[in-house]
């Protein structure tokens, strides 16, 4: 076996760790009558936690912080009043990923259907990836200058926090910048050319849910430019409230991975928001659920994650984002269809794209392993800047340490990259550390703890890997690099069931930093066949004791492999339980993670 696949391989064997619980949430989730289970499963996802239970287990709009608790949120929504009272020209200037698009829709079917704002004064401003780059990027800028009548009020959603000299180009053009967004705000604090930042990570903020999406933001913005208007008397006071609206809150919020662990926010509205999904009522759900076929209904956090999340990112990361908008704007069922079409086909040649960079990745990752850095930096010369983040995380999944990928930019001697982290390591403060050791291998930067986007000149990748290192480095100090796969312990036969399932969803939703739960166990192998196109899924029966269960293992084996295990040995497993359904009937089954013989 050469160095390279020995190294692959290992990297692809997890250690199976259990979760750590907090004795104190584990005891206060029983008394308050959660189950033994439950309150495992609690206590092991909100280690120190010590605020109320109730609006994390029992998620509910009532939770919400009224949005006049945002830093500049009443100035915001005054120049918005002002705008649409004045029949202004409005720019909506978004990212281009899923919490970009999500908050789009938000802020322009707001604008038009609540406000009354015509179609002709409204000008959709979103960046292409490759050639425009992030945020409010020049060509954006370039964009809006040109636009005839030339807007007098831009919006942002989902950036804007870290783009003072762009924002200071369209004041001068008297174009005032409302800039709503949840990135983390350069030490120098929000831009000054902006009319107003609204943005709950501002340190003079008093909003108290720091990890809301942009979309949120975004929400709670307009909803607060509502309810000026109606005090204005510039709409009745019986204008619907946005709360609709919190379908597309949901899958942005879900699909942009912020906390869904100890925040009240993002629980109660991908909550809330899976309901108004699951009614239908919008032609992109409807479109998506036929493609998914009936049996995947009713919507979870998790279709939304992997199944609506990456076909509407798909599109940005290949080609200009405008078709995801009009997916999700789409007001008939036919033009829904049409432009998920498009979004799949480009979901298809982002898989074959990633699949060939995170090869040429891993192959590249192995000085790093040999030399056990406590970060992978890896330059794909002719990687496609689109699956950089994806590529990134595959990176993190094999050898548990914080990964940066980066590619050719479109400026001349430019490298761009995108980064991502583990637990325990603030990407976000790392790559400020990172520009403090070395500013000039490090122009630009921005994201949170968990995922960023860096500029790195070419000439300067020696320096801003090195000061990366150190950068990471003093943050992880001894933390042990491999990686893990978390479970929440052993089931017992009995609890193999439809039942605990139930027990288990009550508890959702689940996403980042509050993990769908995990399991291990062991379990002889009663009968398994390779399927797929590919012959690369594994379809298994297991059993246990009197028990036996039906599972399917995604992406066990490489095509043309044949398993290291047969019929009759016994499986050390990594699990999760599911719901099958099938022609209507619906049956317990097992999701393999990870397994291997014992």
């Amino acid at each position: 076996m050469t160095q390279v696949s020995a190294l692959s391989q290992q990297s692809s064997q997890p250690r199976l760790e259990p979760r750590p619980l907090d004795e104190a949430v584990y005891l206060r989730a029983q008394s308050e009558g959660l189950s033994e289970l439950q309150a495992r499963l609690l206590a092991s996802r909100l280690p120190g936690y010590t605020g109320e239970l109730a609006p994390l287990v029992s998620p509910s709009l009532r939770y919400l912080v009224h949005p006049e608790k945002l830093a500049d949120g009443r100035r915001a929504a005054e120049r918005i009043a002002q705008a649409v009272s004045e029949g202004e020209s409005i720019g909506i200037l978004t990212d281009y990923d899923v919490d970009g698009i999500t908050s789009h829709v938000v802020i322009r079917r707001t604008l038009v259907e609540l406000f009354g704002v015509p179609e002709h004064k409204l000008h959709s401003l979103i960046g292409h990836r490759i050639h425009d780059g992030y945020g409010i990027s020049l060509p954006l800028v370039e964009r809006a200058l040109s636009l005839k009548p030339l807007p007098t009020l831009v919006i942002t959603a989902d950036c804007g926090s870290s783009d003072e000299p762009r924002i200071a180009r369209l004041k001068a053009a008297g174009i005032d910048v409302v800039v709503s967004d949840h990135h983390a705000l350069p030490m120098e604090g929000p831009p000054p050319s902006a009319y107003a930042c609204v943005n709950p990570t501002r340190s003079d903020c008093a909003y108290p849910d720091k990890t809301i999406a942009g979309c949120m933001v975004a929400w709670l913005l307009m909803s607060l430019a509502r309810g000026v208007l109606v005090e204005w008397g510039a709409l009745p006071e019986a204008t619907p409230k946005l709360s609709p609206w919190l379908s597309y809150v949901a899958l942005g919020t879900v699909a942009d991975c912020v906390s869904l662990g100890g925040s009240p926010a993002n629980r109660a509205v991908v909550n809330y928001g899976l309901t108004l999904i699951n009614r239908m009522d919008a032609a992109c759900w409807r479109a998506m659920a036929a493609r998914l076929g009936a049996d995947s209904v009713p919507f979870n956090a998790e279709t939304l994650a992997f199944q609506m999340g990456p076909r509407i990112n798909a599109r940005s990361r290949l080609d200009d984002p405008y078709a995801a908008l009009h997916f999700m704007l789409a007001e008939s069922d036919g033009v829904a269809n049409r432009q998920l079409e498009v979004l799949d086909q480009d979901n298809q040649s982002r898989k074959a794209i990633e699949a060939d960079m995170a090869e040429e990745a891993r192959a590249l990752a192995v000085p790093a392993l040999e030399a056990n850095e406590p970060a992978v930096v890896v330059l794909l010369e002719d990687g496609h800047p689109g699956v950089q983040g994806i590529v990134a995380s595959r990176l993190v999944q094999a050898y548990g340490r914080p990964a940066v990928v980066l590619t050719r930019a479109a400026a001349p001697n430019m490298l761009t990259g995108s980064g991502r982290s583990i637990e325990g390591l603030h990407l976000r403060d790392a790559l400020q550390r990172t520009f403090e050791l070395a500013p000039e291998a490090l122009p630009r930067f921005g994201g949170h703890s968990g995922a960023a986007g860096v500029g790195v000149p070419r000439e300067q990748l020696a320096a801003f890997k090195a000061a990366f290192l150190q950068a990471v480095g003093e943050q992880l100090g001894d933390t042990p690099l491999y990686p893990r796969l978390w479970t929440d312990g052993e089931l017992s036969t009995a609890q193999l069931s439809l039942t605990t399932l139930v027990e288990i969803e009550t508890l959702g939703p689940y996403g980042r930093e509050f993990d769908p739960p995990l399991f291990e166990g062991r379990f002889i192998v009663e009968a398994l066949r390779p399927v797929g196109a590919e012959g690369s899924h594994l379809m298994m029966e297991l059993s246990m004791g009197a028990v036996t269960s039906k599972a399917i293992w995604f992406r066990a084996l490489t095509p043309g492999e044949l398993p290291s295990f047969s019929v009759g040995d016994t499986l050390h497993c990594a699990y999760k339980l599911n719901r099958n359904r099938w022609r209507g009937r619906e049956s317990l089954q097992l999701m393999v993670e990870h397994a291997s013989p014992v």
